[in-house]
């Protein structure tokens, strides 16, 4: 297979993995790295350098569009990317007291609950944002409005504390394992918080870009980043997310939670194989 050809299916792959990441939130390393490393034998570590690029890719081209167009909540994404840090720190430093496969495993477990519980709830968002909103989110100004085919929804945010607790595992989990942790940041703000389902997403979009900006310095010093193989990754889940963000202001929550479901359940069967197998 020639260099040319190479690239252009590994564009086309990032493509399809940037605009599922940004419908779903989850960023387009989710489908990224297992493409990369099962379909094109690429090794492990410039496959997470390039996923790294890409979700910031990803946060860049979608989120930019989600923040004009009035989805996301920028004080939300900076308040709980503060937990996200936090934890994160906390998992890189537990990485050589934990078992990378137990971690991975529970991981597994918990995703695929997650996928079932979300399943469950498909209609959810016709009761997102209803009730009083925590007193801390009053306190903090969390409360917002997205853009509705009748104009702008307000909608209430729920159980603050809860949410953050959660978005620090989350980077927990980020840490621990070397993957994005949109799963649990789109299911803390959608099912905890009790945010619409668009505002979790693109919420979580803006996020992931934050987190990963801060370790690319280190992939790049430490000779993952690959420019051949990071660049037509770049582009194409850049396309992706720009698709994606055209896409989402008119797609039913219905679907997207479907979408969401789907690819949460194959990370859960991922990591639950990994903590099993690896």
């Amino acid at each position: 297979m020639s260099f040319l050809t190479f690239a252009l299916l590994i564009f086309l792959g990032s493509v399809l993995a940037g605009l599922v990441g940004a419908l779903t939130g989850l960023g387009g390393g989710v489908l990224l790295v297992p493409m990369l490393v099962l379909l094109f034998g690429v090794d492990l570590k410039l496959a997470l350098g390039a996923s790294l690029i890409s979700v910031i890719a990803t946060s860049s081209g979608a989120a930019a569009a989600y923040v004009r167009e009035g989805f996301t909540n920028l004080r939300i994404g900076m308040f709980l990317e503060v937990a996200t840090t936090l934890g994160a720190v906390a998992g890189a430093t537990l990485t050589a007291i934990l078992p990378h496969r137990l971690v991975a495993g529970v991981f597994g477990l918990v995703l695929l609950h997650a996928a079932y519980t979300s399943l469950r709830n498909l209609d959810q968002d016709a009761k997102a944002g209803q009730g009083p909103s925590d007193p801390l989110a009053l306190r903090l100004r969390l409360e917002g409005a997205y853009p509705g085919p009748k104009g702008p929804v307000p909608y209430r945010v729920h159980r603050v504390l809860p949410g953050f607790a959660l978005m620090g595992l989350a980077g927990v989990l980020s840490g621990l394992l070397g993957i994005g942790s949109g799963a649990v940041k789109v299911l803390a703000m959608d099912q905890v918080m009790g945010l619409p389902y668009k505002v979790s997403t693109t919420t979580s979009n803006f996020m992931i870009g934050v987190t990963a900006a801060a370790s690319a310095g280190i992939y790049l010093k430490n000779g993952f980043i690959h420019p051949d193989l990071a660049f037509p990754v770049m582009l194409g889940v850049l396309l992706g997310a720009l698709l994606g963000a055209r896409v989402l202001p008119g797609a039913r929550v219905g679907r997207l939670r479907t979408l969401f479901v789907g690819v949460v359940a194959l990370l859960g069967v991922e990591m639950l194989i990994q903590g099993l197998w690896g």
